[in-house]
């Protein structure tokens, strides 16, 4: 899951900040941060090993792993988010604006966890809201087209957005069979993780 999945996929503030914090941190670095935080990051990491074992999510993989093979994965949560974005039984366009600017106002409170790259990236990210706009074609455009910058071993011209684009519908399935699984797995994380605190 990319940004958007991610961040609706919380249940307090600071599980926002550990579900952003986790790529951008060492594992051992966890441990030095509030339990609110560090259970988004707990929470982040289960999400993305729930995905990678999704039959569905594995069927999605062969809409790019002929273009970008073992990136596909990274692709597959970019097409998600868009799906996310447009699923109005989640929240209405209204909520999903109020959860952009909730997310980024819940980051910037919490700027003294964030690590300067992330801070960078948040900036650019609020300026565009890329959260709400993950909803756009040229959202996910522009967020495949940083996958493609980010990624050592791919031609920047490889057509992933194409292939999104004309795989829109089969995507959809795709997302369709997923997200809820996905949803009755975190809350089910969620329940585990406050029985702890």
């Amino acid at each position: 899951m990319n940004y958007l999945a991610h961040s609706f996929l919380t249940f307090t503030g600071g599980q926002i900040v550990g579900q952003f914090l986790e790529d951008f941190i060492r594992n051992r670095d966890r441990f030095s941060f509030p339990k609110d935080i560090q259970d988004g990051i707990t929470l982040h990491r289960a999400i993305d090993t729930f995905t990678d074992a999704h039959p569905a999510i594995h069927e999605a993989k062969k809409v790019f792993a002929p273009l970008v093979r073992l990136y596909a994965g990274a692709f597959v949560d970019v097409a998600m988010d868009y799906f996310v974005a447009n699923d109005l039984s989640l929240n209405s366009l209204a909520e999903w604006k109020a959860h952009s600017l909730r997310v980024y106002r819940v980051l910037n409170e919490n700027e003294k966890w964030l690590p300067e790259n992330f801070k960078m990236m948040l900036k650019k990210m609020e300026e565009d809201d890329w959260l709400y706009n993950y909803r756009e074609d040229w959202a996910i455009k522009f967020s495949m087209r940083n996958v493609l910058n980010k990624a050592k071993y791919l031609d920047k011209d490889i057509p992933v957005f194409e292939a999104f684009l004309g795989n829109k519908d089969i995507l959809q399935k795709y997302y369709d069979d997923f997200f809820p699984d996905l949803l009755a797995h975190t809350n089910g994380i969620n329940t585990l993780l406050q029985l702890e605190n």
